[in-house]
């Protein structure tokens, strides 16, 4: 009989520590799988707490918990989280011990810890008073989120948080899956200090990805807290985590460094990996030359030898080592165009080229209005040696002839075919008398 009411006492002890909150109390029980649902998407204040049901302070703060969840009903949420039973909640959180009561406020990603008393009256007081403050912040146009740009309250750096795209569970398969560009993706957690640490880094790398790669190469952010779909998906077991999403492709692991200057080279590693060469474009007219010039860094001009002086064989052959070179340098961005010898002189001549020396070449600075012309041999060994030497900031320049952009002329295309000669015309020379009697001095 002893052992059998030690066994009953036993069962009762484990249901009354398990049962400290009932579907009758005030108090909503809070779990993994209604948490975002109930707490993070909504407009309401939260006061959360995180228990363990063998913990005493826990068992003698229910009773107060649930007076202040009635008093508060309709006013303010009143949740309760078994974070033994629930660890990940409680992690993602950074409890550490029991229990903690969290204040999810204006800004969810951002709970507060609640510093007041553990009376019934202490904390309804509490609440009302975050209460207000809310109401204020409301009425003055402030307002929390869960944008990916108030993580951390603002942080430095030269970039713009705009250019991180904001990726939920409802876009993230539209924008990331379905489109073309390759994507890094950093998942984070807005209480988790390392994330915070990388996010101004984020936002400068952005920003100068974007304007490098034309927007071919992106950088997004999930808040791993709310959007639990898409980070479960992927296996995200820490923040931050970074990974490459490329279409019809695995994800990647990113291994990089997390300085912006790390990111920025990853990113246009992958941009190199993915974009085609840029196309080498023969110069027809001023247009060709704005649109290609003006939106890159550099723009490399070849200037290749009349089509009579090399055949199609001999033009194709410098047109070849010019894409070769556009595809080794892709990274740079810089624009490549060709023009024939005596086509456009005023170019040539603001670029000292001026009617010999052909083939030549010149790296032209539109924003500065400096180039610097190809010393070397027009070879794929030779060009490289320039173009390096202009990469790391080395060699000789000038300024463009008149210190602006050159007259254009409008020509016709380069029909890809050798040269003709021009037709010498003939002449009629039949009605012409050449036996007329001259008269003639005699010596």
């Amino acid at each position: 009989m002893r052992p059998l009411l030690l066994g009953v006492l036993g069962c009762s002890l484990v249901l009354s520590v398990h049962a400290m909150y009932s579907a009758s109390d005030d108090v909503v029980e809070l779990t993994p799988s209604n948490f975002n649902k109930e707490v993070i998407q909504s407009d309401s204040l939260w006061l959360v707490e995180f228990y363990a049901p063998w913990c005493g302070h826990c068992r003698n703060l229910t009773p107060d918990w649930k007076k202040a969840a009635t008093a508060l009903k309709g006013i303010v949420k009143v949740g309760a989280v078994d974070a033994d039973q629930h660890k990940s909640l409680g992690s993602q959180y950074g409890v550490r011990g029991f229990p903690t009561i969290k204040v999810f406020g204006a800004d969810k990603n951002k709970p507060e810890e609640y510093q007041g008393g553990r009376s019934s009256q202490a904390i309804v007081d509490g609440a009302m008073n975050t209460l207000r403050t809310m109401v204020k912040d409301r009425m003055s146009g402030k307002s929390g989120g869960s944008s990916y740009n108030r993580q951390s309250g603002g942080g430095g750096g030269s970039g713009s948080q705009k250019d991180v795209v904001e990726l939920t569970d409802d876009n993230f398969d539209k924008m990331v899956l379905d489109g073309d560009d390759v994507w890094l993706v950093e998942f984070f957690a807005p209480w988790c200090g390392h994330c915070k640490n990388l996010e101004p880094e984020w936002a400068a790398a952005a920003t100068a990805v974007k304007e490098q790669t034309k927007g071919k190469i992106r950088l997004g952010a999930v808040d791993a807290t709310v959007h639990q779909g898409v980070s479960s998906r992927y296996g995200i077991r820490g923040f931050p985590t970074i990974k490459i999403f490329r279409k019809g492709e695995e994800p990647e692991d990113y291994q990089g460094g997390r300085s912006r200057g790390d990111i920025i080279e990853r990113a246009l590693d992958l941009f190199s990996e993915n974009a085609p060469a840029p196309e080498v474009v023969e110069i027809l007219s001023d247009d060709v030359l704005k649109t290609t010039c003006e939106e890159s860094q550099l723009c490399i001009i070849g200037v290749l030898p009349h089509i009579l002086d090399t055949g199609a064989a001999g033009r194709n052959g410098y047109v070849e080592v010019m894409k070769k070179m556009a595809d080794k340098y892709k990274k740079k961005m810089w624009g490549w165009l060709w023009t024939e010898a005596g086509a456009q002189m005023d170019l040539e001549a603001s670029l000292g080229i001026g009617g010999f020396g052909y083939p030549a070449m010149a790296a032209i600075n539109t924003r500065k209005m400096k180039f610097a012309l190809l010393k070397g041999s027009f070879s794929e060994t030779g060009i490289h040696e320039f173009l390096r030497e202009l990469s790391v900031g080395r060699g000789s320049t000038a300024t463009l002839g008149g210190g602006n952009m050159p007259k254009i002329h409008t020509v016709e295309a380069w029909d890809g075919k050798d040269g003709q000669l021009p037709v010498e015309e003939d002449y009629d020379l039949s009605d012409i008398d050449l036996d007329e009697d001259f008269e003639k001095d005699e010596l």
